[in-house]
């Protein structure tokens, strides 16, 4: 039977359809914060921080121009609602020609705000450059003028920063509102990476920076103007060790979008700025690399593949049995349709006898001599496969290659291989879709469902994700053996698949957990995309003994890795795991910074 809601929402236009989820999600988002705001006051006024200090700790630094009086009212009114006296709030006006702007300016006359009024427009790099000469913080972070801050959010920031002596760079949560200051939406994000960077800057609001190390790289670069904070963001988390760069996730910074911020008036020359950062900060020996636009126009894709660089050796090693549609389809793609210099390929096959499977691979292997097929009977363990197919090369990376695989253009083992040069890289995902292009991997969670799972599943192709990230490259804590690739140096590292414990479920996320526990990446990229024919050779799960062998591997997993109490750093801890599409959840703490 339908509800009433239910039988209103099928009867009204798609538009009304819209509205009425947006009207919800706004609820949603502000019961929420209404909830933050809460717990962050019922904790500071049971816990207060101890050892405050006498002299300016933090500095806001604020470029201003032609600013609306009542948009610095209320950015004004939000630091001095913040009841922290070692910050100070700095204003650094850029030369503005509205007299109203000026006149309020020079006026100001309010403890712990600043104003500077510098003589020239010189843009808002070089007015947030004045402002950061003039700071007296040890920390600084940077504020727009339109924009203001969620309450206790200093309070927050300080606390995280006592908590982590060593912390250099502490980025928080925002909150997104219309041109009222009314919340519309809270970008949840994930702990600090720097892949995920490199495509989009999912880090923007609040930036915490210590001035120390800020001053040493010259601060901010003239000529960057509507990417001047990416820029910087760049060049200052570069070289940050594991733990330097953390994220709090509460959401500390009031983000108006009313469309009127320079980046939004110029958004093709501050894409082109962004472009020629992320160039300069991957550049190599070789020099600076291109930059080209991601599966979202103004979302960025780093290009390590420059002509005339050398490829190395890659394995790919795919268990089958039987299958000739499958293996013709996935042989072919591999061995004819991918353009990659170096590349072999071992079947480890567990026993066919059928016909056409023995002539395809006696085909191909007149073909390509590249192929290597072994042939031995025994019950189909995945783990066990990719191990002896393993054993049987010495040198370069390896391709874990499931039999139903189909390419969708040549030059995806290129973007896979290239996605090592971030460096500390031990497994590359690729974008794997359904036959009638939904998702069938963008990634995989740990802890989702008290395991691991896949999100956003079956979701259309085009879908960007939060804050576009499924438009761009990110580390990720596990991708699915279906298609990876694993470098050498991991997998020596890492040791061989558990056949034992993970014959056929999560044995890739084993590997990828303990790789990572050792200190590698794991990248997903979505421009290696393919399709996934999933699980059409191996027969059903739904048999008893298969059941039963699932559920073993799924108490082995929860025993191992302790999936069931496990916080993914790739999602926010304030979103749900228990389904493919997170949302927003209550929490009753705050969680640390991490």
């Amino acid at each position: 039977m339908l509800s009433i809601i239910e039988k209103v929402l099928a009867a009204v236009s798609p538009g009304m359809r819209q509205l009425f989820a947006r009207r919800r999600h706004h609820r949603v988002v502000r019961t929420l914060l209404a909830r933050i705001e809460a717990m962050a006051a019922h904790e500071r006024e049971q816990s207060p921080r101890l050892g405050v200090e006498t002299g300016v700790r933090i500095s806001l630094i604020a470029p201003t121009y032609n600013t609306p009086i009542p948009y610095l009212e209320e950015l004004i009114r939000s630091f001095e609602a913040q009841g922290v006296p070692e910050a100070e709030l700095v204003l650094s006006d850029d030369g503005s020609p509205d007299p109203a702007t000026r006149a309020y300016l020079a006026a100001l006359d309010r403890p712990q705000v600043r104003v500077l009024l510098n003589p020239v427009n010189g843009g808002i790099a070089a007015a947030s450059q004045a402002g950061l000469a003039a700071a007296a913080g040890t920390w600084v972070t940077f504020i727009d003028h339109d924009d203001a801050l969620f309450p206790h959010a200093l309070d927050r920031i300080l606390r995280a920063l006592d908590a982590n002596p060593h912390c250099q760079f502490l980025y928080t949560d925002e909150v997104v509102t219309d041109s009222r200051m009314q919340a519309e939406d809270i970008f949840l994000k994930p702990a600090f990476d720097e892949v995920l960077l490199s495509g989009v800057n999912y880090v923007n609001h609040f930036s915490c920076y210590r001035r120390e190390r800020l001053m040493a790289l010259g601060g901010f670069r003239l000529g960057f103007d509507g990417s001047q904070d990416y820029d910087l963001l760049l060049r200052y988390t570069k070289g940050l060790r594991p733990g330097e760069a953390l994220h709090l996730p509460y959401p500390a910074y009031r983000w108006r979008r009313d469309g009127r911020s320079y980046s939004a008036t110029f958004m093709d020359k501050a894409t082109a700025k962004a472009r020629k950062a992320l160039s300069e900060r991957f550049a190599t020996a070789d020099g600076p690399v291109d930059v080209s636009p991601a599966l979202l126009t103004d979302l960025h894709r780093v290009r390590f593949d420059r002509p005339g660089r050398a490829w190395p050796k890659v394995t790919a090693i795919i268990p089958s049995r039987d299958s000739p549609g499958l293996i013709r389809t996935v042989l072919e793609g591999l061995l004819a349709k991918t353009d990659y210099p170096d590349l072999h390929a071992i079947v480890i096959d567990n026993g066919t006898t059928n016909a056409e499977t023995l002539a395809i691979y006696e085909d191909f292997g007149r073909r390509f001599p590249n192929l290597r097929v072994s042939i031995q009977p025994e019950p189909f363990n995945f783990a066990r496969a990719i191990n002896r197919g393993a054993g049987m090369t010495a040198d370069g990376h390896l391709l874990l290659l499931n039999n139903d695989i189909e390419f969708l253009d040549s030059g995806w083992l290129k973007e896979m291989v290239s996605c090592l040069d971030y460096g500390d890289v031990g497994v590359v995902g690729a974008k794997l879709l359904y036959p009638d292009r939904t998702f069938q991997h963008a990634g995989v969670i740990a802890g989702f469902g008290g395991l691991a799972g896949h999100w956003y599943l079956n979701l259309p192709e085009d879908y960007p994700g939060p804050m576009g990230r499924l438009a761009v490259r990110q580390a990720l804590s596990v991708v699915t053996g279906a298609c990876f690739l694993v470098s050498r140096a991991c997998w020596t590292a890492t040791g061989p698949m558990d056949e034992a414990r993970f014959a056929i479920a999560y044995n890739d996320v084993d590997f990828c957990l303990r790789a990572r526990e050792l200190g590698f990446r794991v990248i997903w990229t979505p421009f290696a995309a393919m399709l996934h024919h999933e699980s059409a050779s191996r027969g059903s799960d739904e048999t008893p003994q298969n059941i039963e062998r699932f559920r073993r591997e799924q108490d082995n997993l929860r025993e191992r890795h302790r999936t069931d109490r496990m916080s993914d750093p790739a999602i926010s801890p304030w979103l749900t795991t228990d389904r493919s599409v997170p949302e927003m959840k209550l929490l009753d703490f705050l969680p640390p910074a991490r």
